[in-house]
């Protein structure tokens, strides 16, 4: 079993690597497939002017002018990515009043106890030690602050996810199976593994509602085919596969996806929490 500490170098060596590079490549298809999902988080995070926020896994950014807009000028919102990429672009924004730093959200020196929000759009799900990450979060909150954010449920949840690996998982090489407590997509699909770590950060008043969306895959199947390598868990899979095995897995997802192609793209079912909670002393 691996140690929070090397989980967290992997996830590190990831996001500032190919995961970085495949989600620049492929960021307006994925920005359609989850923004929906990131405009119910927002609008249950409520942010309000003059608040202080912290949004964890900003990436891009776009999550983070969202609520510096709502902030306005007499608040201000911290992004925190792992990734030096995507915290380059995000910075290129010049949002007034927003900061990006590249770094651990689980390790940052926060400003103790100066937070009115805690945010995250699917950036909650890799961390080495969650239970340590929260209390970060929890001890960077005001008594009377909250954490909103909203995260995948499990994989049999979300055949946007599941069907394309599936069709294609014959012919590539296999992909290591991630342990019950390892980071990665679909880690917070058990609700009763999040409440446990949240309790045990010390947060109260857990909230978690369903949130049930077709997800965006692609214009269309021949979109998607061509999109396949650049992010996720079939850009892991090509890149030990032969072209060859690439060949016949692309040729299996297209059928599997054909009874799921209209006029306006590819669209599958996909499944999230959304997640809510006070800090100690809201």
């Amino acid at each position: 079993m691996k140690t929070p500490t090397e989980l967290a170098a992997e996830q590190a060596a990831y996001w500032n690597g190919p995961g970085g590079k495949g989600w620049l490549a492929s960021m307006e298809r994925i920005e359609q497939g989850i923004g929906d999902f990131g405009k119910a988080a927002l609008a249950a995070a409520n942010a309000q002017p003059g608040e202080k926020v912290i949004d964890i896994g900003c990436g891009l950014g776009g999550t983070t002018r969202t609520l510096a807009e709502a902030v306005g000028l007499g608040g201000h919102v911290l992004g925190v990515d792992i990734s030096e990429q995507l915290v380059a672009s995000a910075r290129a924004h010049r949002v007034p009043n927003a900061t990006f730093v590249a770094g651990n959200a689980a390790t940052h020196p926060f400003e103790a106890a100066s937070y009115d929000l805690v945010f995250s759009r699917f950036g909650v799900m890799f961390f080495g030690d969650p239970v340590a990450a929260f209390k970060n979060f929890q001890q960077a909150l005001k008594p009377t602050g909250r954490l909103v954010f909203v995260c995948w449920r499990t994989t049999q949840e979300n055949p946007w996810g599941l069907v394309p690996v599936r069709a294609a998982a014959p012919f590539l090489p296999p992909l290591p199976r991630p342990g019950p407590e390892d980071p990665g997509q679909y880690a917070f699909g058990d609700r009763a593994r999040v409440e446990r770590i949240l309790k045990e950060a010390g947060f109260s008043a857990l909230s978690f509602e369903p949130l049930d969306q077709l997800v965006f895959m692609g214009k269309s199947i021949a979109d998607i085919l061509e999109n396949a390598g650049r992010f996720g868990p079939l850009a892991r899979a090509f890149a030990d596969a032969t072209p060859e095995q690439i060949e016949k897995a692309k040729a299996a997802i297209g059928e599997t996806l054909k009874p799921h192609e209209t006029a306006e793209g590819v669209r599958l079912p996909g499944a999230c929490w959304l997640v809510t909670a006070r800090a100690r002393g809201g």
